[in-house]
């Protein structure tokens, strides 16, 4: 993989680049849409790429090893062969959602033994098992393996919980380096830069981070509980230290508002379960504000879901229908509703890039903020 850094915005950290993996080019900012079990909830391969015009998309490693498990994906060539998406693809290391089992967990230095959420059978993920785990998964991006503290974790667990964090790396780290890729392709570990809130973690962690100069890193740990300002705060302590040759990939972020001020301070890379989830309770992101399907005040609104989205369903389907649809409880809501909001990221990061190469990019932040954040 590698990352060439293209357009710096003259009033912002903002920038434009592009990453080149095996399964093809990544424009950045980006966002990417979650695929948690290997396929974006309600969202086809032909969408992804027709509607929403993804660009790359995430599976997990814990949900993908507990099913189907990596002898079904090894038996199918890896990820790409499985799902039939033939762009690039990463893989989070499973660490988050493991240690959002509380009570079914125990976390010693070894590793984390966990029960899953499927059947209670018993598991160990350990920094070697989890490098193991995503070559067979066959992602071109990887994450190492860390503990994400909750938001509110006091400052000698915070402390702690890094400490073990870094020596968790080093051991994702050698073990990527003494094993070899499955499918005949390349693929980059991302360590993750974590700290809670806490400036001196950050600090400390986004500096170790940067010494093991891998092809990218990632920030982990925000977008918990904390208030929105201190995240932004955190992610200007941690890119401040992190190498500027070199993706930055926030990861779980977040809100339309949340990439805007992220990418102003210089975040290349998004994920967030958040365009779909809540697409599917019938919450809309415009360019001109968000909007309720389910509210009364659509039923006999007749006008294209969105008169300015870029998927063909903002435009055969009427905000009546699709008010209809929710009420109704039909299946095709939800469809509709996650390739509209998926779209409408994709374009909104792809107006950021525009914007940074023009060198506009302050002013238009400031004016699409205002709209992004308003109820219609």
């Amino acid at each position: 993989m590698t990352f060439q850094l293209q357009y710096t915005d003259p009033q912002t950290a903002a920038r434009a680049g592009r990453i080149t993996t095996a399964h093809g080019d990544i424009l950045t900012p980006i966002f990417m849409p979650v695929g948690t079990v290997g396929s974006v909830k309600g969202v086809s391969v032909r969408d992804l790429h027709e509607e929403v015009h993804a660009q790359i998309i995430l599976g997990n490693t814990y949900h993908l090893y507990l099913r189907p498990g990596t002898a079904v994906l090894e038996q199918a060539g890896g990820l790409h062969r499985f799902n039939a998406w033939d762009g690039p693809i990463l893989t989070d290391s499973g660490g988050f959602q493991v240690f959002s089992l509380t009570g079914i967990r125990k976390l010693t230095e070894e590793g984390c033994t966990f029960q899953s959420h499927i059947d209670g059978s018993r598991h160990t993920f350990t920094p070697e098992r989890v490098m193991d785990i995503e070559r067979s998964i066959g992602a071109d991006i990887i994450m190492a393996l860390d503990e994400c503290p909750p938001g509110t974790s006091d400052y000698a667990y915070a402390r702690k919980s890094l400490s073990l964090t870094h020596r968790w790396l080093d051991r994702c780290i050698a073990r990527f380096r003494e094993t070899e890729p499955l499918y005949g392709y390349e693929q980059s570990l991302f360590p993750i830069v974590q700290g809670c809130t806490y400036r001196d973690l950050r600090t400390e962690s986004a500096e170790f981070v940067a010494s093991k100069e891998a092809d990218g890193n990632a920030i982990g740990g925000l977008a918990v509980g904390e208030p929105a300002e201190v995240m932004y705060e955190m992610i200007e302590v941690v890119n401040a230290i992190l190498p500027k040759d070199k993706p930055r990939y926030l990861m779980g972020v977040g809100t339309p508002a949340n990439l805007l001020e992220a990418i102003e301070r210089g975040v290349d890379m998004f994920d967030c379960v958040m365009p779909t989830r809540n697409g599917r309770n019938a919450m809309l992101f415009t360019s001109q504000g968000i909007m309720n399907l389910r509210n009364k005040k659509w039923e006999c609104d007749f006008s294209p879901i969105d008169p300015q989205g870029t998927a063909s369903v903002d435009h055969i389907y009427s905000r009546a229908y699709l008010h209809h649809l929710f009420k109704a409880q039909e299946l095709l809501a939800l469809e509709i509703a996650s390739i509209h909001n998926l779209a409408f990221y994709l374009w909104l990061v792809g107006q950021a890039r525009e914007h940074i190469i023009t060198g506009d990019f302050a002013s238009w932040k400031r004016q699409m903020l205002r709209q992004v954040t308003e109820r219609l």
